[in-house]
């Protein structure tokens, strides 16, 4: 064996073991665990305790305002009373039933949309632990392949290396095949640093509670299930996406606030009661206080109240349109990678498989060359690469259908 090849079998032998005496963790366990452990659920759910937090101060009453005024009166004329001064009032701000009904139920919408934008959060950490996942699965296959590789390139090699030597085959023949071989050590490291790239984008989408070393269980094997037509499935979106349902709650709570904007526009009242004590008198006073709407009609924030709810509704609006498409783009999508995993996996893998026995034993008798046995090696390596790539995007569809098609919950649970 060549230095090269063994310095990098000995890299091999050393790296690979390291990855695979990690404790396993199965899809489900790790959506687990980014469910626990991913600092933005805790965000999400910091967000919601602040929308409750919301209604609360919505209910709120208004503050009484008291008011206490001291000091002396001095006799201005002979015989007048002269002493202290003391005055005491309190006011009461009244909160009208109509504005306080509309300023909860903006509180309350608040909430349902916060409560639907983190079940929009979840349903997309969920997904992109799947995609990650089945990334890191994708990587480990094709370095499982890569690996495979090598050790045929390193039997080719020394069957060419014995023919060269006993002088059955040119020196030409031992250089390419030794070329062949560096190729496939490089190809088999670059899939390895591939594996622990994608395992460490895979933690990141997790979080903290996924240690640094771990291996993961499963396979990238999906038998295309049967779906429903596009029409079916983008119905079922438009009544039951999650982000749909947020911007519907933000496009409610949207005219809720024009209302309530108006609603301030009109007179507001607070009853006021003060006791006045002179030297010699006491006075008392019950009355009513009514701010009039004369000269601020409010007409700049229920502008921007009306301005936000045509905003939100275009958003809505754009947002049926985008998702739509998305979905036809994973539903064709999905149709596509299945048939190339049909394609692959009933035909064109098994042919190449077939042809590269064929070549083996033509060469192994001498009838044909180092060429084409390489060759048939290669058309076998790009159908595998093909086959685990199409299974990789046939996953990847399911899971952009999933993500789409997630069902919506009020307590923000996917």
């Amino acid at each position: 064996m060549k230095p090269i090849t063994l310095a990098f079998a000995v890299w091999l032998g050393f790296a690979a073991p390291q990855a695979m005496a990690a404790q396993p963790y199965t899809l489900d366990q790790l959506v687990s665990i980014a469910l626990t452990s991913n600092a933005g659920v805790r965000s999400t759910a910091a967000g919601v305790d602040a929308a409750r937090a919301g209604i609360t101060t919505a209910g709120a009453y208004p503050n009484p305002e008291i008011d206490y005024q001291t000091g002396r009166a001095s006799a201005r004329q002979t015989g007048g009373a002269a002493g202290s001064l003391n005055t005491l009032s309190v006011t009461q701000r009244i909160d009208l039933p109509s504005q306080r009904l509309l300023r909860t139920q903006i509180a309350e919408r608040t909430l349902d949309a916060t409560l639907a934008g983190r079940n929009v959060f979840l349903t997309n950490l969920i997904a992109s632990v799947k995609q990650a996942y089945y990334e890191t699965l994708r990587r480990e296959a094709e370095f499982r392949a890569a690996e495979e590789d090598l050790a045929l390139m390193q039997q080719i090699y020394d069957r060419v290396q014995v023919r060269v030597d006993v002088g059955d085959a040119p020196r030409g023949e031992s250089i390419r095949a030794e070329t062949e071989l560096l190729n496939a050590q490089k190809n088999s490291q670059s899939a390895l640093l591939r594996v622990n790239r994608a395992k460490s984008f895979l933690r990141q989408q997790v979080g903290g509670g996924l240690p640094l070393s771990f291996a993961i269980e499963g396979g990238l094997g999906l038998r295309a299930p049967q779906i429903p037509p596009l029409d079916t499935l983008r119905a079922s979106m438009l009544s039951i996406n999650p982000e749909l349902r947020q911007l519907r709650l933000e496009l409610e709570r949207a005219n809720v606030a024009v209302d309530y904007e108006r609603a301030l526009n009109r007179p507001t009242f607070a009853i006021r009661a003060s006791t006045e004590r002179e030297p010699d008198v006491q006075n008392t006073r019950v009355g009513l206080v009514v701010s009039v709407p004369l000269w601020d009609r409010r007409q700049g924030p229920i502008a921007e109240a009306a301005a936000r709810l045509i905003q939100v509704r275009t958003m809505v609006e754009g947002r049926e349109f985008a998702l739509s498409q998305e979905l036809e783009s994973a539903y064709q999508q999905f149709q596509i990678a299945a048939a190339q995993v049909e394609a692959l996996e009933s035909g064109i893998v098994r042919q190449a498989e077939a042809s590269l026995r064929v070549s083996e034993a033509a060469y192994r008798f001498g009838e044909r060359g180092i060429l084409e046995y390489i060759d048939a090696q290669r058309v076998l390596r790009v159908a595998r690469t093909d086959l685990i790539a199409a299974r990789f995007d046939l996953q990847l569809a399911a899971i952009d259908i999933e993500r789409l098609l997630a069902p919506t919950s009020d307590s923000g649970q996917p």
